[in-house]
């Protein structure tokens, strides 16, 4: 009998809480470890979660700090799990197309070397870690490619070196077994009569596929080389000499060498004859040129070669100009010196070297301008010569650029601005000044001109100033009747109301040559 009140003790106990019910469809109800009792749902291996709401898959492939599967692999995922297979050029350890690292499986390097012919006919099979290369064998060469190559990915193979044909060389026969493999062999002998001069006789088919150039050269037995008169031999061999004219002689068209021919004889068509020097009837035209009659070596080649040497001051120019000079040719030297009496510091010194074989030989000179030169002409074999002179002329001066300025004064000033020139130690300017009255001529260039020292007699035209180039600068400013004197000219004060025409006029002077040149602008003069 329960005692009072039990039945409804019992109805008041606690009802028993079942852990294992409510975990996830992948996961285990395990016994808890820590001692306490009881259950707890854990996922399964190769899932991740609660345990109870939610158990993932686990990539293993990806989570993991370090390659899962071992060197040289390739890991696959699986729902709840992963496989692990072995990279391209690789093998598992046990002979399985896919295994688990925690079997002791491990990939190692296969050794396509080890199947015979992998790298074809000719080739050479060289083992790499994951992989393998072809080379050639000494006497196969690389087709379609280079080396290394990997038959199965490239096109390239190898073929047996092929040399081809064998050279041939002139008077010579080949002796050959018709083979043209790598390290084949053909040998050269020269024909009756001939013998070979160079150093080789052998040529050998090389591993590039080319026959190796022997120095085989077959010359005829000729003997001793012909003498050629008035010549003496600069060089010569077996086959080939070469002759030069001795001093005074030269050779008028003939080849200087003598060679020696496959018919066993020296063919020499040179010779060498006597120079006939001289130098006549020197004509000097266009002021820079020289003509004259030259002697009867007709028909000889000549070249040039130039020196030219220049002293202006302290300024030294050089200038070299020189082509090959056969030793054989008639040569003639010029020397010309040009001075200036107006320029005492002043010298032109230059020589040139030349060649002609025209029968007027004809030359012209970079000569400058207002110079008295003194050229010499010698023929350099028989160092004869002849003196004649040159005295350029004066070009026409230029003109400044000249401008008008008003500036704040009763009298008309011009600006001018010019360049410097060589010529300006024998060059002036002059200012005319003339009253326009009814019709106004003047002769710029007419050396007479009037002169004027006295205001009080100012009648007419006449000269304000003559002012030397070698003092004025680059520019300067005059004023038209400051009252002053430029030169022995007087620069005479203007009349009120009166027109008229300035005139600039640059003049040169040296000998007899006065070349001149003007600028002309017309005024109107006003208190």
């Amino acid at each position: 009998m329960l005692p009072r009140g039990s039945a409804g003790m019992q109805h008041l106990l606690p009802e028993i809480f079942d852990v294992c019910a409510t975990c996830h469809p992948n996961a285990t109800c395990d016994e808890k470890t820590d001692g306490s009792g009881g259950f707890t749902c854990n996922c399964m291996y190769g899932f991740v979660g609660n345990g109870r709401t939610y158990c993932e898959d686990k990539d293993e492939c990806q989570t993991s700090s370090y390659n899962i599967c071992g060197r040289h692999t390739a890991c696959h995922n699986t729902y709840g799990s992963f496989y692990c297979t072995c990279l391209s050029g690789y093998s598992p350890s046990n002979n399985m197309a896919i295994f688990i690292p925690n079997d002791g499986t491990y990939c190692h390097d296969i050794d396509e070397c080890k199947v015979q012919g992998i790298c074809g006919e000719g080739g050479r099979c060289r083992n790499k870690p994951g992989f393998f290369e072809c080379e050639c064998q000494i006497g196969y060469q690389v087709q379609n490619g280079s080396v290394p190559f990997h038959p199965r990915r490239d096109q390239a193979f190898c073929k047996e070196v092929d040399c081809g044909e064998p050279p041939v060389f002139p008077y010579s026969i080949r002796r050959w077994t018709k083979n043209r493999k790598m390290g084949s062999k053909v040998f050269y002998d020269c024909d009756v009569g001939f013998h070979n001069t160079g150093t080789e006789s052998i040529s050998v088919c090389t591993a590039n596929g080319k026959w190796k150039h022997p120095n085989v050269l077959c010359q005829a037995k000729c003997g001793a080389v012909p003498e050629v008169p008035y010549s003496e031999i600069v060089w010569q061999n077996d086959s080939m000499a070469l002759h030069r004219c001795m001093n005074g002689y030269y050779n008028p068209g003939g080849n200087n060498r003598s060679v020696c021919g496959h018919n066993g004889q020296w063919n020499t068509t040179m010779h060498c004859k006597e120079l006939d020097y001289g130098i006549n009837d020197i004509h000097v035209f266009n002021e820079k040129c020289l003509r004259w009659k030259a002697g009867t070596n007709s028909g000889k080649k000549e070249d040039y070669k130039v020196c030219v040497h220049k002293y202006f001051g302290k300024m030294y120019i050089f200038s070299r100009i020189l082509s090959v000079i056969n030793s054989a040719l008639f040569l003639l030297q010029m020397v010309f010196i040009g001075v200036r009496d107006y320029q005492k510091i002043f010298r032109d010194e230059r020589r040139r070297y030349f060649s002609s074989s025209a029968a007027r030989p004809e030359v012209c000179l970079d000569l400058l301008p207002a110079t008295n030169y003194t050229v010499n002409i010698t023929t350099m074999s028989a160092l004869t010569s002849t003196i004649t002179t040159i005295n350029t002329s004066i070009p026409a001066p230029p003109v400044p650029e000249v401008t008008y300025r008003d500036v704040e004064s009763p009298l008309p000033t011009l600006w001018l601005r010019r360049s410097t020139c060589s010529l300006d130690p024998i060059c002036l300017y002059e200012v005319f000044v003339m009253p326009v009255e009814g019709t106004l001529v003047f002769d710029c260039n007419s050396p007479r001109t009037p002169h004027f020292f006295n205001q009080g007699s100012c009648h007419g035209e006449y000269i304000a100033a003559q002012i030397q180039l070698k003092d004025v600068g680059k520019e300067m400013n005059f004023t038209i009747g400051d009252q002053q004197y430029y030169g022995q000219f007087y620069n005479a004060p203007l009349e009120n109301g009166k027109d008229y025409s300035i005139v600039l006029r640059t003049v040169c002077q040296w000998g007899q040559v006065r070349p001149k040149r003007s600028y002309k602008m017309h005024y109107m003069y006003h208190l």
